[in-house]
């Protein structure tokens, strides 16, 4: 018999998305009444503000008192195809936005303000009133996905796994044919200098120059099709770490962006510390296998936990924050080269610290630290 009593969701705050400040320092939640920052390391309650609605993004601007924020939930503060670029010193919208159809991204700089729409880009000055600068269609976007630096914007193409990066000072557009089927994850390095992205399948993330668009790495996640939540770089842009529906957060070295203390290894030293990224050694030399025996593999990985699953299937699915949205999953951010977080939104909001350590013969661990309920 269960004899477990149901979950009662109209009690208590629900987080329905989560995200990162630029340099993971903190981490801004969007509530079913409102808005959240908290200090990322230790997770720390730093700014709570009930707004009696719901806030389906919630977007830092830095360390500063700016957040961009959209409504969402059953019953949103907003219009959903509005955008609010919320002053938090004064209590007050500073810039509000309206749009078409629902906002479902928001990026932000010092200077840019990037809306993600469903089939298109819109990318403003950061000035009272905002100036438009530039709309770019894309391909079916469900996600929000965009990546944004002071240099680089980057977003899904017109075709289905094509990226399109935009050089912010010249408006030069390149076009990155990724994936053969639709984008899942996009991620810029901490420099701007790299560019991963991952697709619907799963399977492999790939990572591109940002100069001249040249693909310099593919990694392996797996064989078996896998949800991909989150990939982002590492502080010293030499790692990358990835999440997905398997539970399980992956570590990666970035081949040929290795400190000069790795690179400068003794030959045999060199392919020992190589190893473990290599699940198949002797097979993947073997010439005419499959060219999963040669990929590139993470070095580690641990387990994350999810939580509900709703929709987390699904790419195709209502915005975050929308009455039946997907809670967020999985989201990275890096501490340092040694410490990573896991951030997931839901019911359970759960905040995870993981960290990489070094055993027997260099061989590299990654181990959980810590975790909590950060809305409990």
């Amino acid at each position: 018999m269960n004899t477990r009593q149901s979950i009662d969701e109209s009690i208590g705050p629900y987080s329905l998305s989560a995200t990162f400040n630029h340099d993971n320092s903190c981490f801004s939640v969007g509530l079913d009444t409102g808005f959240c920052v908290y200090n990322a390391n230790p997770c720390e309650l730093k700014v709570l503000r009930d707004f009696n609605g719901g806030i389906g993004v919630a977007e830092m601007l830095g360390q500063s008192n700016y957040l961009a924020i959209v409504g969402g939930g059953k019953n949103p503060k907003f219009p959903q195809n509005k955008l609010v670029i919320w002053d938090d010193a004064k209590q007050k919208a500073a810039i509000t936005l309206e749009f078409r159809t629902s906002v479902l991204g928001v990026r932000l700089s010092k200077s840019r303000i990037v809306a993600v729409l469903l089939n298109s880009v819109h990318v403003f000055a950061f000035s009272n009133p905002p100036q438009k600068l530039s709309v770019f269609e894309t391909s079916d976007n469900p996600l929000g996905l965009a990546c944004l630096d002071q240099k680089v914007l980057a977003f899904p193409g017109r075709s289905p796994g094509q990226v399109q990066m935009i050089e912010l000072e010249t408006g030069n557009i390149s076009i990155i044919p990724a994936h053969s089927t639709p984008l899942r994850a996009m991620a810029l390095s901490p420099n701007g200098k790299l560019l991963a992205t991952a697709s619907e399948s799963g399977t492999l993330v790939r990572i591109f120059a940002t100069e001249n668009c040249t693909k310099l790495a593919e990694l392996r996640r797996g064989v078996d099709h896998a949800v991909v939540f989150s990939i982002s770089f590492s502080p010293s842009n030499t790692l990358l770490a990835v999440t997905s529906d398997k539970s399980t957060l992956h570590i990666f070295d970035i081949p040929h962006q290795q400190p000069a203390a790795r690179r400068s290894q003794s030959p045999s030293s060199a392919s020992e510390e190589a190893a473990p990224s290599h699940k198949w050694g002797i097979l993947g030399k073997i010439p005419l296998l499959p060219r999963v025996f040669s990929d590139v593999y993470s070095f580690a990985n641990a387990h994350f936990e999810i939580g509900e699953q709703a929709n987390l299937s699904s790419p195709h699915v209502p915005p975050i924050g929308s009455s039946f949205g997907r809670p967020q999953k999985g989201l990275i951010g890096w501490c340092d080269d040694q410490t990573i977080l896991v951030v997931g939104s839901g019911k359970e909001g759960r905040w995870e610290k993981f960290v990489l350590r070094e055993g027997e013969e260099g061989k590299r661990y990654c181990l959980r630290d810590g975790w909590k309920r950060y809305l409990g």
